[in-house]
């Protein structure tokens, strides 16, 4: 950086998208930078001035250049006219704050530009993750069908800016097809289907949707495919229709991929796969012991709220009970005190309960995100151990019925030469495709790294237990200090004599 331009102050949001677009402090890479740009409401014309002036050499993208570039972005968007002398002149405390539109999108292509330069690592934290999407699974209401009812749920997808409605139905189909794209990758467990549910059956499915929904759209592989856009952002009326017609006969990701033929390169000498799965075992055991009691923590907070509703009810019976003073004196006095202890005790009801929908959230269901992930890792290695034969079987039958559609579309379409080289493509991958060995290797290096995003996920038990004590310490603390509101009311308005005795038992 420039002294001119070291002399403002970098305001933190400089600092923030900086950490967003580079990995661990290195130089941004170029496309990076590009899409950074197109999230800055500017002319073309002004963005290649800005491009111009912000100097960013051949290749990857400093911190000076983008520090420069998001100071001349604010300046542009103030109206000024842009120069090198602006930078060089400027004499303020703190350089200008730019407005940017949601860098999702430049999170979600650092992510795959990452996958690419190192196939091999994940190189992704929990972090990471989280920014490829944010899902949301909301219950409809109103139940539709004319005989046989049936529940929708609205999807939302903040990478996409939708909002769909979906039935259980559609979901079903999204996991038969992702099974046979991606066959070697972590695909979740649905909840089950049932016909006659209740209000907690949907409720609990609705959780169960949500946390399947978000972590297929949030793999780093998976959320790039053309299923995912399609299932959150096609309005159609026939959708499961569309969907199959359009993906069905989708090859498997062994097929497509670059990685094909050199997936064997890409493995550590020493991976062993077991190892990893009796690891994964012992935490799948540890983290549904870990939830089963977040569960019942949970039940318990909400059963220690109905209770306390109970006896605000009873004292509030108690307060407008009529009794003759002359057998209890100070029956009057007493009836006051159970009508303002009733209302501080549904104050207790409602801390309680709203302590427990927090801990639902915030613990319960993160803790039943990472043992999806995990359930689901343990799934994908016995589906090898099943079914690597049939997959392989089965999808060069698939390559074969495409490939006679595509040249037959092809000889309809294009001249000799075309046909003749579209033939001569398909034949060279079909040799890596009909290797079985490297169909193997493949689905070993796809568990390589779906074990690598398993870890990542396993990184959230720090963040979840941390929240688990902060949220016991405030709820036993606001309890408490409800209670101690209640002390002055039972000392004012119980009997002296009730008192003495109760001091003489203790």
């Amino acid at each position: 950086m420039s002294s001119n331009f070291s002399e403002g102050s970098i305001p933190p949001l400089y600092r923030e998208i900086f950490d967003i677009c580079s990995n661990n402090g290195d130089p941004i890479h170029r496309d990076i930078y590009e899409s950074v740009l197109k999230q800055c409401n500017l002319e073309p014309s002004q963005l290649k001035l800005i491009w111009d002036l912000a100097g960013p050499p051949q290749g990857s993208i400093s911190r000076t250049s983008l520090y420069r570039t998001l100071a001349l972005v604010a300046w542009a968007q103030q109206g000024k006219m842009l120069s090198e002398k602006l930078l060089e002149n400027f004499s303020g405390k703190e350089y200008p704050t730019p407005m940017l539109s949601d860098l999702t999108p430049v999170k979600t292509l650092k992510c795959q530009i990452h996958l690419k330069s190192n196939p091999s690592n994940l190189g992704l934290t929990y972090s990471d993750i989280t920014q490829l999407d944010g899902l949301t699974v909301e219950l409809v209401p109103e139940k539709k069908g004319l005989f046989l009812k049936y529940s929708e749920y609205l999807v939302t997808s903040r990478r996409f800016n939708s909002r769909v409605t979906r039935r259980y139905n559609d979901f079903l189909v999204l996991n038969e097809l992702l099974l046979n794209r991606f066959p070697y990758r972590i695909i979740p467990r649905l909840p089950p289907k049932r016909i006659v549910s209740d209000s907690q059956f949907l409720e609990l499915r609705r959780r169960a949707l949500q946390r399947w929904l978000t972590l297929v759209c949030r793999h780093p592989t998976i959320c790039h495919d053309a299923l995912i856009s399609f299932f959150l952002t096609d309005q159609s009326v026939e959708f499961q229709n569309r969907i199959r017609d359009i993906f069905r006969r989708a090859p498997d990701e062994f097929m497509t991929s670059d990685l094909a033929a050199t997936a064997k390169s890409l493995l550590p000498s020493d991976y062993t796969e077991i190892t990893n799965r009796d690891q994964v075992r012992t935490l799948i055991q540890v983290v549904s012991r870990l939830k089963f009691l977040a569960e019942e923590a949970i039940e318990r907070q909400n059963n220690y709220g109905k209770d306390s509703q109970d006896l605000a009810a009873l004292l509030k019976t108690l307060s407008a009970l009529s009794i003759d003073h002359a057998y209890v004196g100070r029956w009057s006095d007493m009836q006051k005190g159970f009508g303002v202890i009733s209302q501080e005790l549904h104050a207790v009801a409602n801390k309680s309960q709203q302590h427990a929908s927090v801990e639902q959230i915030t613990v319960s269901e993160r803790l039943g995100l990472l043992l999806d992930v995990l359930v689901s890792h343990k799934d994908l290695c016995e589906r090898l151990e099943k079914g690597l034969v049939n997959d392989h079987q089965a999808a060069l039958s698939k390559m074969l019925s495409l490939k006679k559609r595509k040249i037959q579309g092809a000889i309809r379409g294009a001249d000799v030469e075309s046909v003749g080289k579209l033939e001569e493509k398909m034949l060279a991958q079909e040799n890596i495709i009909s290797n079985m060995e490297l169909r193997s290797d493949f689905s070993l290096y796809c568990v390589y790294m779906e074990t690598q995003l398993v870890y990542a996920y396993v990184e959230t038990l720090s963040s979840i237990l941390h929240s688990l004590v902060t949220l016991r310490v405030r709820s036993h603390n606001e309890l408490a200090d409800i209670w101690k509101q209640v002390i002055p009311h039972v000392k004012q308005y119980l009997p002296q004599d009730v008192k003495n005795l109760n001091g003489s038992n203790s």
